[in-house]
């Protein structure tokens, strides 16, 4: 009986060991490359290192975003025990201040990985360091601060939750502020704490390029504050303002009112983050004046002392009714810009042919994208002439059955007055990467040339006036001259022109003579004043007076320069304006009588020449010269029969003649 029980157990001894021996062997020899390749899993993991993202700058350094190295918190609550959550109940309402019953709320789930806390901060984690829980772990959040809250909040745009630009900037140039992910490889105990990192398997993290924007904090808070106390004195529903340098293109500050903070900007509508500066399109109403007459001044088909007649206001042209706001029975067409007549211009602009009429305005850019290079800019409207009624084009004269962005808009004003030539918008100053290297360093982007200087000169002159006379003086500043352009056109809703929601706006320039900035001011439906005179003039006074109160010697007027203006002459190339004008052309014995007035070595009677005809003069005299106004002199500040010397210089006072017969009817 005993060896039978012997002979058992040593059966089953022999056979446990055989089977032991067989698991050994398949563990070792015929499995080992899958098990290994299961542990090296489980024990090594390859774990991204989250590149930085590019910081953003103003154009004078000012830091507006950067990041924050924070850090989640997470637990695995397939390994956590009751004690360990207990623990961490205990451990993180200390930390944190939220109560116990928070975190064990959280951890009341099982089987499945959650985050605890989000987004701490570093120095939170720090007090976390040594705190070991099996299951508990963390990982680097880093968050996207902007310093600023919604300064320039649709110019930077934000960051989603996938740490990626939404909108803006951080939209546009999202490839270059991301920079380049890194990985490393990670050992892990069993309970998934590291042990080590293998430092040559590990590859470093590129961090994203920083960007340095044209705009200037300044500028920009100027223009949102006073966006913000404008819609609230009109009780408007909405606002946009852009300022830009005329002579790069550069946007020195662009703002939406209302606005967001993009480091809570889930708690923002999409309407409210919608940049509409570039999205948004609207009939720009009188301020298209602007371009209007550019184009007939361009084309020598107006004279701005020439009468127009305005019949009172209410103009009959082919079963439509045009109206202007104030009553006049004549105008002359400078008038008709500073009173903003709808009537005098449909009239003026009937001597320009469509065509014509057409290529200026896609010239200035209209119809088309500006390539600003902000995410959703649109093309606006500017249908082709074929496509145009009876009536289009004198509507169009005034800024109605055109569409345009406020980009646009201030795009084309500064080819206006910068003597002419059309920039790209410019937002980007320079691009840096992370050690130093300049990749991107911005310059003027000519597109073309519109006008030519001449032109460019007399609208400014033609601007200023609207300012002192028109319907731009509550744009008026003290010491520095300002020109300007106002508009208030009605909203179409339902496809009907309502008579109580408009766009007011004001685009003006300074100092005008040589402008430095130009800034456009639009408010939607203010319930206050209606008018872009009234509500958008008086909201660009107060951006310009800050401004120059900034630093006020930036915009002194600066000295004339020394150039021929092209007088005021007519000349009716289209055959649908029926006025014979007569004037003077300069001939041989023109040219003889000239000559012969530098011959006396005393200062010749210049008054009544045409401008052209006397700086011929005072060229050959050798006296320098500085002109007031255009078109014929009127008086000079070297009297005839003067001795000349040498060194003198003359101030030439001028003004346009008055020419008989060139009034529309």
């Amino acid at each position: 009986m005993n060896n039978s029980r012997a002979i058992l157990v040593i059966v089953f001894v022999i056979a446990f060991f055989g089977v032991l021996l067989y698991r050994l062997f398949t563990v070792q020899i015929l499995e080992s490359n899958n098990f290994k390749y299961y542990a090296k899993r489980q024990q090594m993991t390859i774990e991204k290192i989250k590149a930085e993202r590019g910081l953003i700058y103003d154009r004078n350094n000012v830091l507006l975003v950067y990041n924050r190295n924070d850090v989640s918190f997470f637990v695995d609550l397939r390994m956590l025990s009751q004690k360990g959550k207990k623990k961490i109940a205990d451990k993180f309402s200390s930390v944190f201040g939220k109560p116990k019953r928070y975190y064990r709320a959280l951890m009341s789930d099982s089987g499945k990985t959650i985050c605890i806390e989000r987004k701490s901060s570093t120095q939170a984690a720090l007090q976390l360091k040594d705190f070991k829980v099996t299951g508990l772990f963390s990982k680097e959040d880093p968050t996207r601060v902007y310093y600023y809250q919604d300064l320039a909040s649709h110019l930077l745009g934000y960051v989603g939750s996938d740490y990626h630009g939404m909108d803006g900037i951080a939209k546009s140039y999202d490839n270059l502020l991301s920079g380049d992910d890194g990985s490393m490889v990670v050992i892990r105990d069993a309970i998934g704490d590291m042990v080590s990192v293998e430092e040559q398997e590990t590859k470093p993290a590129v961090p994203g390029d920083n960007i340095y924007l044209t705009i200037d904090k300044s500028y920009q808070d100027i223009l949102e504050q006073e966006l913000k106390n404008g819609l609230q004195k009109y009780e408007g529903t909405s606002a946009v303002g852009i300022i830009m340098n005329p002579n790069t293109g550069e946007v020195l500050a662009l703002a939406n009112s209302p606005d967001f903070d993009p480091n809570y900007y889930w708690k923002f509508t999409d309407t409210t983050r919608r940049d509409r500066a570039v999205t948004d399109t609207y009939e720009p109403g009188s301020t298209f004046k602007s371009f209007s007459i550019a184009a007939l001044l361009d084309k020598n088909l107006v004279n701005l002392n020439e009468k127009v007649f305005v019949e009172n206001g209410r103009y009959k042209f082919k079963n439509v009714y045009i109206t202007d706001a104030h009553k006049n029975e004549w105008l002359t067409a400078r008038g008709v810009i500073e009173e903003s007549s709808n009537i005098g211009m449909s009239k003026l602009i009937q001597r320009l042919g469509d065509d014509t009429f057409y290529k200026y305005l896609r010239a200035f850019g209209f119809g088309n994208y500006t390539s600003i290079n902000l995410p959703g800019e649109v093309r606006g409207l500017l249908r082709k002439p074929d496509e145009w009624g009876r009536v289009t084009k004198e509507f169009m004269s005034f800024g109605y059955a055109v569409m345009v962005t406020p980009i646009q808009l201030i795009t084309g004003y500064c080819a206006l007055v910068n003597g002419g030539i059309l920039y790209q918008p410019q937002i980007i100053e320079k691009i840096i990467k992370h050690d130093g290297e300049i990749v991107y360093n911005d310059s003027p982007k000519e597109i073309r040339r519109v006008i030519s200087e001449e032109t460019s000169e007399r609208v400014r002159n033609l601007l200023v006036g609207v300012v002192k006379e028109g319907t731009g003086t509550n744009a008026q500043i003290s010491n520095v001259l300002v020109g300007g352009k106002t508009g208030t056109s009605q909203k179409l809703i339902d496809g009907k022109y309502s008579k109580f929601d408009y766009n007011s706006s004001f685009v003006g320039f300074f100092p005008a003579n040589a402008p430095k900035i130009v800034c456009l001011i639009l408010v939607n439906s203010p319930a206050i004043g209606r008018y872009g005179g009234s509500v958008a003039a008086p909201i660009f006074k107060n951006v310009a007076e800050r401004i120059i109160a900034l630093n006020p010697g930036a915009y002194s007027e600066q000295p004339q320069q020394e150039k021929t203006p092209v007088p005021e002459v007519l000349i009716t190339q289209n055959s649908n304006v029926k006025h014979n004008l007569n004037y003077i052309s300069r001939n041989n014995d023109t040219t003889k009588m000239l000559l012969s007035l530098t011959n006396s070595g005393t200062m010749p009677n210049l008054k009544n020449l045409s401008l052209r005809d006397a700086i011929t003069v005072l060229s050959k005299l050798g006296i320098k010269y500085n002109i007031h106004g255009s078109g014929n002199v009127d008086s000079q500040s070297i009297q005839p029969g003067e001795k000349i010397q040498k060194g003198l210089s003359c101030i030439l006072d001028c003004k346009e003649p008055e020419i008989a017969g060139a009034a529309v009817y």
